[in-house]
């Protein structure tokens, strides 16, 4: 059983990249609490059953804004794992890693792949779906986030919502997957959206859209609530999910078991809790949500902010140059997570979408992978939440005065001692994390979601070939916060993605490419 007290020791693992993911940090989050997750898009009825939404481009000072899109929803399908009347589905209880996600929203992701006929694809995407959720069966059902605080799934009940919509502008595609600044109006359409939470508060885990661009290709969303699980355990059903489509298996009668990645461990009982972590994260968490109020408030107008989604890549040669800078001024070593996350961290500063103007210490958060670490180690295949937050701290002349390598050594060097110092001690100080959290978001911190161990683009092969283009949507919901992922290359670079205002991806953009130019 994995120790969960503060004073747990974990294993080095000094091979392997300490961060795993997270898309977002539970703090930053709870700033919309509970009532964020009840914004939900307003779609308008287009006849036959169907819906229309309407993507109105944001307008901007510099350019005409271009005719809105619309994404046809066809069918909102609910989808159950195909289980027995004889087989149980036990409630899985919260632990304190869930917990600290519990008032913050999904993990949205969508995969683009390139298909002449993507209609052909549906129907086995939705048997294979049913499949991978036989077993992942919680991502099916919900959180009561009340008293015991179970993740529970009832058979005949219970469902996971697959939305399958159209694109009226199939010629969009090859735009949308390109890493130039895209409009994230047009992105937004093409995430699922969870449904509204129960009276209770109970809300679903999972939602699945299948939006077909005619002739041209396919874009898959998956949205995970954070409180169910990590991006690991995500990415693990994704990769069940894509091998069961693959392979073409509709059916569940466990002939072709091993033809599918491992089974996940669902047993939530291997994570101990002798300090009461879980009550503490708790009680912390129930202080920053305001009760709602007793009649609701009229619908305040929100002011659009145009924003842009591009992605960038940083190629293995300029990631060991990094890695060498930061050698230089610091024995804690420097992996590929440290050497992107260093170079955006200095860039988001140069452009102002981080930090505080003036102040003299300059702030990062990224979440640490624990499941190699706990005491005894954790499976890999662990379904749940199984995080810890990691908080890096700089001078900020030492990140913007000078060249550019300069500033991203000094970055480098910061973030791989911190990752040294959590290596000594996995869970030192966890009752204090939600504390530290909150103490520095006022200063803007900067965050990282997503993993280049994922391998995002390697392990999701439906059937039709790799994605053309990967995008966790999510990092717009965290400013400042920036996606990773293994590049698509194969060259062992990373790949970046990023949400910002034009004027800011302009700066960013500038300040990457300078990077990249004078060899870091």
């Amino acid at each position: 059983m994995a120790k969960a007290s503060s004073g747990s020791l974990g294993s080095e693992n000094k091979n392997s990249d300490p961060f795993t993911q997270s898309a977002l940090l539970p703090i930053p989050l709870l700033a919309i609490s509970l009532l964020s997750l009840r914004k939900r898009s307003k779609a308008r009825p287009a006849g036959q059953g169907a819906t229309v939404v309407e993507v109105e481009q944001s307008k901007r000072s510099d350019q005409m804004a271009p005719p809105p899109s619309r994404v046809r929803v066809l069918d909102r399908i609910r989808v159950s794992p195909p289980l027995s009347d004889s087989e149980q589905q036990p409630a899985l209880p919260l632990t304190f890693f869930d917990a600290a996600w519990l008032f913050t929203g999904p993990v949205e992701r969508l995969f683009f792949f390139r298909h002449p006929d993507p209609v052909s694809t549906l129907p086995l995407l939705r048997s294979s779906l049913a499949r991978a959720l036989h077993r992942f069966y919680p991502l099916a059902g919900s959180i009561r986030p009340h008293a015991p605080f179970l993740c529970s799934y009832t058979h005949g009940t219970d469902a996971l919502s697959l939305v399958v919509a159209e694109s009226d502008s199939p010629n969009d595609f090859d735009r949308l997957v390109d890493r130039s600044p895209r409009d994230l109006v047009e992105i937004r359409p093409l995430v699922p959206q969870l449904p509204p939470p129960g009276d209770d508060g109970t809300f679903a885990l999972a939602a699945v859209q299948a939006t077909v661009f005619p002739s041209r290709g396919l874009c898959l969303g998956v949205s995970v609530h954070h409180a169910a699980c990590d991006d690991a355990s995500t990415m693990h059903f994704v990769r069940t999910w894509a091998a069961a489509c693959r392979l073409g298996l509709d059916k569940d009668d466990g002939s072709e078991d091993a033809m599918l990645p491992p089974l996940p461990v669902l047993d939530r009982s291997l994570i101990a809790d002798p300090d009461d972590l879980l009550g503490r994260t708790l009680a912390g968490m129930m202080r920053l949500v305001p009760p709602p109020p007793p009649v609701s408030p009229p619908p305040q107008q929100e002011v659009k902010t145009a924003m842009v989604m591009a992605s960038f890549l940083l190629p293995r040669e300029q990631i060991n140059r990094i890695k060498e800078g930061a050698a230089a001024k610091t024995d804690a070593k420097a992996t590929s997570f440290v050497a992107a996350s260093a170079l955006a961290w200095v860039c988001l500063l140069k452009c102002g979408s981080v930090g505080v103007p003036s102040a003299q210490r300059s702030h990062m958060l990224f979440s640490a992978e624990c499941r190699s670490r706990l005491t005894p180690r954790l499976p890999a295949e662990y379904f749940g939440n199984c995080l810890r937050p990691c908080f890096v701290e700089a001078a900020t002349k030492d990140l913007l005065s000078g060249e550019t390598a300069d500033g991203v050594a000094a970055a480098a060097s910061a973030i791989g001692s911190v990752i040294w110092e959590m290596e000594q001690g996995v869970l030192e100080g966890a009752e204090g994390w939600l504390g530290r959290v909150l103490s520095v978001l006022p200063v803007r911190p900067m965050s990282v979601g997503g993993s280049p161990r994922h391998g995002v683009y390697d392990s999701t092969d439906f059937g039709w070939g790799r994605p053309a283009r990967v995008e966790m949507v999510s990092v717009e919901k965290t400013p400042g916060t920036v996606a990773l992922a293994k590049s698509p290359e194969g060259d062992g670079g990373i790949e970046l993605g990023v949400v910002l205002p034009p004027e800011a991806m302009d700066a960013f953009s500038s300040c990457f490419a300078h990077a990249l130019s004078t060899a870091i």
